[in-house]
Order: C-alpha cells, then structure tokens, then sequence
C-alpha cells in the first residue's frame, strides 16, 4: 500500500506541475487543441476575472510540489481535490475527449482521500 500512495501521488503530483509550469511560465508546449464555442465560452469567462485562471495554475504548481514532498500530500489531496472536480466536471460537460485521464486524476485523487483517511479524522471529530 506504502508504494502504491507514493506511485500514485507523484503521478499526481507530476501531472499538476506539467499542467501549471508552461502556463505560469509561458512556455510554449505545441500547439493549442480547438476549443468548442462553449469551451471557448467557459475559458473567457475564467479569463475576464483576471485572477481566477493564475490562481487556479498557482494552486496546481502548489498543491503539485506538496504531493511530491510526501510530508505535506495530505493536505494538498485536500487543496487540489476542488480543482481535480471541475476539471472532471468540465470535461466531462464540454470536452469529453480527455475525460479518461481527467478520471483517473479524479481516482487518484480520491485514493489519496482514502490512504491519508487517518489524517483527516481531527478534522471531522467533535
């Protein structure tokens, strides 16, 4: 199970920072994929508030380091989970194409929920 948590969170965790780097940095990674006209909606909705699209990427490069660090994984399984969601809920809504790999971002997600189980129960205790 211990190898399992570390596979898994570094897989994660690698995935976030990939995923936040070339934004943050603005490194070209290819060619962008066409967006829908509800793709291209939702995004220029994200991106008229100014700060929500940078602070969603910060969060991902954040969250990503602390999985990798291994001390600090059970908090960033918490961090990143409301962005893991939205990420499966706008795929699954608007671009179901890459909706396989945001799932098991999704599962991993949550099996981090469940190996770091003990850690959460302060939280939730009287």
């Amino acid at each position: 199970m211990k190898i399992a948590i570390i596979i898994i969170r570094v897989l994660l965790g690698g995935m976030y920072i990939f995923a936040s780097v070339p934004v943050l940095f603005n490194i070209q990674m290819g060619e962008m994929p066409k967006m829908t006209a509800d793709q291209t909606t939702f995004m220029s909705g994200i991106m008229v508030t100014k700060y929500l699209f940078p602070l969603i990427k910060v969060t991902e490069l954040i969250a990503g380091l602390m999985l990798l660090i291994g001390r600090t994984a059970p908090l960033a399984a918490i961090i990143i989970f409301p962005v893991t969601l939205n990420i499966f809920l706008y795929h699954a809504f608007l671009g179901p194409k890459e909706l396989p790999m945001v799932a098991v971002m999704l599962v991993f997600n949550l099996f981090l929920f469940y190996a770091y189980r003990q850690k959460y129960l302060p939280i939730i205790s009287k």
